[in-house]
């Protein structure tokens, strides 16, 4: 009798993953606000952060394919339960702060549904749409409904996919009937850098670096890239995982690069860096397109799309990072309340928590009067939190291959213990200066008092990764008996 085949997964399947995973329309105002330095931006990102991550992660995934906890049991396996805790946890509130940041994104794009683009700039508004999402689609996780599933599967097709398509093809033929295109003139930052040095202003594909200020906007670009290692997990389930992982990262990297850079150039293209909003860009850029091809009647339409896809892939990440948070708490590493779930399996008191903490981050939009201000702020705390994470992923790799050399592997990073450390170390530089930068005030945004917005990140990364160490030190054994 012959055995039963299991299907493989194929490379191109893999790479459609990583890239549903990776990309988001939410990042393509703060690429565009760098003009034709955003490829320089999105290279960095790709080569020293998407490619050795993506690699990292397939090792470790791999090696512990057959145990539940992800970043949780590979930091654990290396440095012990405490710094595995830290790690799951840095991957879960990395996400809670991100969570008002996608929302900003979608309230943007609702002002335009409501025919009242100056919302977009309003804070009160901005942050109010943000709690009724949130609370939202909070309250139909917590009912186990199947309306989850079906908003973030048509929130990804008509929210993401159709409008990133429609951005690129409207860029296009704006490009091909000769209007002007505003990332070809100097932003006005660089344009006064230029004429006090007495230079020819001129575009540039490598960002004007008169400090690490100039270039702030690479860790938020970063943030865009991060998340692949959820998916590095299917490593295993290749038919020949050394060959073909390598070759779906590069063709996810490539699909990347070339939905990011189109969709941001064709932002850029219609909208004058300086006018862009972070929250609202995207939908500047659709207003001015459909009104130039005769089509604005499109405009709310759009608007309801992009809002859509927005709070589709809210609803999608509400549970499923929490998911890893509720692991450690039937292992006894946080207070056994935690682990309490509903009637219908859900994380209910995780959940809550969860809720209260975007609450409080929420309220920065009502108390700062500039919601790119905002949007950034909230962008720069989830980055300290989530490349300390990667920092503790690299270590783990490096760790683990002088330790347990001899755990078996599908997948193993090429060039043997010298191979790993290249790569990862390519990663850990990357990650180290993308966190330095990130705690330097854009010089493109009005942030007004440095001192705050500094005060405000580091504050953010001392409370939230000082909260597990906290937390494992007061843990008692008793939570793992309950």
């Amino acid at each position: 009798m012959q055995k039963p085949t299991t299907k493989k997964m194929t490379v191109f399947t893999l790479s459609m993953m990583t890239v549903a995973a990776v990309c988001s329309l939410r990042g393509l105002p703060m690429m565009a606000k760098e003009g034709l330095s955003m490829i320089s931006y999105i290279l960095f990102a790709a080569v020293m952060f998407l490619l050795p991550a993506s690699l990292v992660a397939a090792e470790l995934g791999g090696a512990f394919s057959k145990e539940r906890g992800g970043i949780y049991t590979w930091v654990k396996a290396a440095f012990g339960s405490r710094w595995g805790f830290t790690a799951i946890w840095l991957q879960w509130i990395q996400n809670v702060v991100w969570y008002p940041t996608v929302l900003a994104f979608a309230a943007g794009a609702l002002a335009y549904l409501f025919m009242a683009p100056e919302l977009a700039g309003k804070g009160i508004y901005t942050g109010t749409i943000i709690l009724i999402c949130y609370w939202g689609a909070t309250f139909i996780t917590l009912a186990g409904t199947k309306v989850v599933s079906s908003v973030t599967k048509y929130g990804v097709l008509l929210g993401t996919v159709l409008p990133g398509v429609m951005i690129i093809v409207l860029g296009i033929l704006w490009l091909v009937q000769g209007n002007p295109l505003q990332f070809m003139t100097a932003s006005t930052s660089i344009a006064a850098a230029g004429h006090g040095a007495r230079e020819m202003v001129h575009p540039r594909l490598f960002p004007h670096i008169t400090g690490l200020g100039n270039i702030a906007f690479l860790a938020g670009i970063i943030l865009l890239f991060a998340g692949v290692e959820v998916h590095a997990v299917h490593a295993n389930e290749l038919k020949d995982p050394a060959k073909q992982f390598p070759e779906s990262m590069f063709l996810a990297m490539a699909i990347i690069f070339f939905l990011f850079t189109l969709g941001s150039l064709s932002v850029a293209a219609v909208i004058p860096a300086q006018e862009i909003s972070l929250t609202a860009g995207l939908m500047q850029a659709f207003s001015q397109l459909l009104a130039k091809f005769h089509i604005e009647f499109l405009t709310p339409v759009i608007g309801l799309l992009v809002a859509f896809g927005a709070i589709g892939g809210v609803m999608s990440w509400i549970s499923g990072p929490s998911r890893g948070l509720l692991e450690t708490a039937k292992q006894g590493e946080i207070p056994p309340f935690m682990a309490k779930t509903n009637k219908n399996g859900m994380q209910v008191n995780i959940l809550i928590i969860q809720g209260i903490i975007v609450t409080l981050l929420a309220l920065l939009y009502f108390i700062m009067d500039n919601v790119s201000v905002a949007f950034f702020v909230l962008s720069a705390m989830t980055i300290t939190l989530y490349l300390t994470m990667y920092i503790m992923m690299y270590a783990a790799a490096i760790k683990l291959r002088y330790t347990r050399p001899d755990l078996p592997r599908s997948y193993k990073v090429p060039g043997g213990l010298y191979g790993l450390c290249a790569v990862a170390g390519i990663g850990l530089l990357g990650v180290i200066f993308s966190l330095i930068v990130g705690f330097f005030p854009p010089t493109n945004l009005p942030v007004g008092n440095p001192v705050l917005y500094v005060g405000l990140v580091a504050s953010g990364m001392v409370i939230f990764i000082g909260l597990p160490l906290w937390i494992n030190k007061i843990k008692k054994p008793a939570w793992k008996e309950q």
